[in-house]
């Protein structure tokens, strides 16, 4: 079973026991945090989508550490104007372990179609007028 959920402005595909490092979340290490925004559950074949949550449904997680990211280097320049700026960035993160998926509520995805769509009908126009009164307004 698997589930992706949204954290952090990010999405995320889960599974039982995984462990993902996510944007910095409040809590102490050894906590249970709740995610609610779930936005599909799969089950192998069995995949329920939400639109865009699915209701009911959450993925429970232990706390692990806190911890910061690898240092990225930012560096501004504008050439022949002298001008260069070097900063460092080191993003705050949370490691989580994933201990529960639930899934309660949503619905089932519906399968999409690989073909083409069907033409659509076109509406019915007036009755084309009779022949003679066509032949009279042509002036023949």
């Amino acid at each position: 079973m698997f589930a992706v959920i949204r954290t952090g402005g990010k999405q995320y595909t889960v599974a039982k026991d995984d462990v993902i490092a996510v944007e910095r979340l409040d809590g102490e290490p050894g906590a249970t945090v709740e995610l609610g925004e779930v936005l599909m559950i799969g089950d192998g074949a069995e995949v329920s989508a939400g639109a865009p949550l699915l209701s009911g449904a959450s993925v429970t997680a232990t706390l692990v550490e806190h911890r910061r990211a690898d240092k990225i280097i930012v560096f501004k320049k504008k050439r022949r104007h002298n001008y260069r700026r070097k900063n460092g960035h080191r993003q705050h993160q949370t490691v989580l372990q994933i201990t529960e998926i639930r899934a309660e509520g949503g619905s089932r995805a519906p399968a999409r179609s690989r073909g083409r769509r069907p033409a659509r009908s076109q509406p019915e126009t007036q009755a084309e007028a009779p022949t003679e009164a066509r032949e009279a307004q042509n002036g023949a």
